[in-house]
């Protein structure tokens, strides 16, 4: 079981970087959330097309793949928080021109796929950057508070985007690109108060063998690899978030309003996962979390599938949403504990390729097998298969499956016993 933090799980707070840090990824998460409901309904609103609510997690995908690499070396040659406030900045103009493009009246959607690539092209460069930074602001002793806390800041973002989002959209859909560019702009200025800690910089020139240098560390290490594609595999064939626009619409015959709540429940169940793990860390048994963590995932979207209810989805979604942090949470510190500072941006890029997948070219699989099977068919394929993940990952990488503590944990304990 998780034991308490001595330290307490608030008392990382009182760094003044990191209460910046946080609020600012608060305030840019709930305006990202409140603008993808907007963006999923006012699409299928247009179209009615299952296929093209796909098509807007690989709008956002595709650029990411292109450039993540590129990324992860410009987060760990250039000053990352400086590159967090440059993304920032690129994704309220991407919610700017979505209140233009809904302004026009327009009933193609191409320019808000078109505006999904200029911001897949900014999260691109923000994902290694923006978690590489938190190295930076804290303490080795009070990161996994500060992991945890940065991870409840996102999820209660999530928790009250969709809702937002999903109530503001009875105004029109200009009023949510509003409101969020407005949210965007305060977490640029957030964002430029913090001051991190001088980081390590690579100091070799960029090339495929600087670039692929993330890539070679992922692969070195097994218990990184199985605890990365371990989330890309479960994730990328679980992607019920996606389809909610039609389920709500089709199956629960619901309005944006409710499909708001569905959009939540998920932040709920990582946020309350997140604020326990604040106080209560993963400390022992972390491969059974783990892989626990991931069945949850795959059990809730079966029974999202196989029970029409809208109770019912919500707490399958809560679920999901819980086990989702858990993997989450143990990924994260498995990568940035194991990993030099000097070369953290592109091992953060490379565990974001797979983060990325697992979530926008999920999306897109979704989107394609909902309209080749129908929607609950998919839903319920979905969740199998990352059921058949789960286990078949526990057979490839048994080091991870029955990993007791983090390795660093194993590192410390063994420093101070040779000390005495």
């Amino acid at each position: 079981m998780p034991s308490p933090s001595p330290s307490g799980g608030l008392a990382v707070l009182r760094n003044r970087n990191v209460s910046f840090y946080l609020s600012s990824r608060f305030l840019g998460t709930l305006a990202v959330q409140m603008q993808s409901v907007a963006v999923g309904w006012q699409v299928y609103q247009i179209t009615g097309s299952l296929f093209d609510l796909g098509l807007i997690g690989l709008a956002q995908f595709a650029p990411f793949l292109v450039l993540i690499l590129w990324a992860g070396h410009v987060a760990d040659t250039h000053n990352r928080r400086n590159i967090v406030m440059l993304c920032l900045a690129t994704q309220l103009l991407c919610s700017l021109l979505l209140v233009a493009f809904t302004l026009s009246g327009s009933k193609v959607v191409w320019p808000v796929f078109a505006v999904l690539v200029l911001y897949g092209s900014a999260r691109a460069f923000m994902m290694p950057a923006s978690q590489a930074v938190l190295r930076n602001l804290v303490p080795n002793h009070e990161f996994s508070q500060a992991v945890a806390l940065s991870s409840s800041s996102m999820q209660v973002a999530t928790i009250a985007g969709p809702v937002v989002g999903g109530l503001l959209y009875v105004l029109g859909p200009n009023v949510v690109y509003t409101v969020s560019s407005v949210l965007l702009a305060l977490s640029v200025l957030l964002m430029s108060g913090t001051h991190s800690a001088q980081q390590a910089r690579a100091k070799a020139p960029v090339s495929w063998n600087t670039l692929l240098e993330g890539l070679r560390f992922v692969w070195s290490r097994p218990i990184v690899l199985g605890a990365i594609s371990l989330d890309l595999f479960a994730v990328l064939f679980g992607g019920v978030t996606a389809l909610l626009p039609a389920y709500a619409h089709d199956v629960l015959h619901a309005g944006p309003e409710l499909l708001g709540l569905l959009r939540t429940a998920p932040g709920a169940g990582a946020a309350l996962c997140s604020i326990a793990l604040a106080f209560y860390p993963i400390t022992r048994r972390v491969g059974a979390w783990m892989f626990g963590g991931v069945a949850l995932y795959g059990l809730a979207t079966v029974t999202m599938g196989l029970v029409h209810s809208f109770p019912i989805a919500l707490a399958a979604l809560f679920l999901l949403g819980a086990g989702d942090m858990i993997s989450v949470y143990i990924r994260h510190l498995l990568v940035q504990y194991e990993t030099p500072d000097e070369i953290r941006g592109r091992v953060s890029a490379v565990s974001a390729v797979f983060i990325g997948a697992s979530n926008e070219l999920g999306e897109f699989e979704s989107g394609v097998t909902a309209s080749w099977f129908r929607l609950v068919p998919a839903i319920i394929f979905g969740g199998v298969a990352t059921l058949v993940v789960t286990a078949t990952w526990m057979k490839l990488f048994p080091v991870l499956s029955r990993m007791d503590r983090f390795p660093h944990h194993e590192a410390e304990e063994a420093a101070r016993a040779k000390a005495q």
